[in-house]
């Protein structure tokens, strides 16, 4: 099988199910941009040595190409079996997200990004996550998108947030407040 097709030559791309959109439409900006997201978090993943952080990161990259396989269905459907997201997903990004505030500090102001460069990757994932969650909602907007992608993207925003913060803390990282300038 060859890599390239040229059948998107022209500006237009295939949805799961077999029709064709231009690559500007809002399904194909919302699974990108889910795309982009999973190289970001392949990244983060190869910023740490730590295995449990590691597996937790390759379950999100699976979770993050089922939602994108889930988004990329034409509205016609496809009689392909696909992964699906689970309310349990959720969950464990919450406990995952519990976990890890049982141990950080409590936060007194907004904090700048930054610090060392897996925690600024964290950051990195956190606000293209926030982009892609924006995407979808503007996608469900038009047709139906799972109520359990929305919540999984809001969800794991949270989650790299959180994590963005531990990080600082194991890497010994200042956590930079911000202190707006009068």
């Amino acid at each position: 099988m060859k890599i390239y097709t040229k059948k998107g030559d022209k500006g237009q791309t295939g949805l799961i199910g077999g029709s064709r959109v231009s690559k500007n439409d809002l399904r194909i900006n919302a699974y990108g941009t889910v795309d982009e997201l999973n190289a970001h978090v392949g990244l983060l993943r190869d910023l740490t040595d730590d295995r449990e952080l590691k597996s937790n990161l390759i379950d999100i990259q699976d979770r993050l190409f089922t939602a994108g396989s889930l988004l990329a269905v034409g509205e016609k459907g496809t009689k392909m079996k696909l992964p699906e997201l689970h309310e349990a997903d959720i969950h464990c990004l919450e406990s995952w997200i519990d976990d890890m505030d049982k141990l950080l500090p409590e936060m007194k102001s907004f904090i700048l990004p930054g610090g060392h460069v897996a925690v600024s990757t964290c950051h990195i994932a956190r606000t293209v996550c926030r982009r892609a969650e924006r995407l979808i909602v503007e996608l469900s907007n038009q047709v139906e998108v799972s109520p359990l992608i929305v919540a999984y993207f809001n969800r794991l925003s949270d989650y790299f947030f959180t994590l963005s913060r531990k990080l600082s803390m194991d890497l010994n990282a200042e956590e930079t407040p911000w202190i707006p300038k009068s």
